[in-house]
């Protein structure tokens, strides 16, 4: 295998992390990406929210623990080379997952996520005898990781949502 070729899955074999699944730059063209990113910093250096971070061999990917993607399209812009879409192509499919070390799952009170999420895409839903439960609408979620930093167990990933199942409701 070269250099300019990164096998990710097998990267991951021996380590906890599961990056894999998470999207790694917005616009990015996922099959291209390790064969293409030269690992030069530019979209890491061009991010207003500094959230893109240099990863496993040294190729960016965004980093939901520090901070939202306002999908600004700076990090695609700076780019050197024909990584990136469009800006009128969408971002990507990725949306929030909540795990089940949230809070409010364990029936206790917490709307964090939910205060910080700009689109309104998780919403409270009401129960008899416990604390209200989150939801994702799935249509409304951008996959910005607003809610990510905020949860306080960690608790939310942003992960890779095929298309067809983009239009359903958790």
């Amino acid at each position: 295998m070269s250099d300019s070729q990164v096998n990710l899955s097998r990267r991951q074999l021996f380590t906890r992390r599961n990056i894999t699944d998470t999207p790694s730059l917005p616009w990015v063209k996922a099959a291209q990406f390790t064969d293409l990113c030269t690992q030069c910093g530019e979209c890491i250096k061009q991010c207003p929210t500094n959230i893109i971070r240099p990863s496993d061999g040294g190729f960016p990917r965004v980093d939901f623990e520090v901070g939202e993607c306002t999908f600004c399209y700076q990090c695609a812009a700076a780019c050197p080379e024909p990584l990136f879409l469009p800006k009128t192509e969408p971002a990507w499919h990725a949306k929030a997952v909540i795990e089940a070390g949230c809070l409010a799952k364990q029936n206790i009170e917490c709307r964090s996520c939910g205060d910080s999420c700009d689109p309104f895409a998780i919403s409270f839903k009401l129960a008899v005898g416990a604390v209200a439960q989150p939801q994702i609408d799935m249509a409304a979620c951008t996959g910005c990781g607003a809610c990510v930093s905020v949860c306080p167990t960690s608790a939310i990933t942003i992960k890779n949502i095929q298309q067809e199942s983009a239009h359903v409701t958790e």
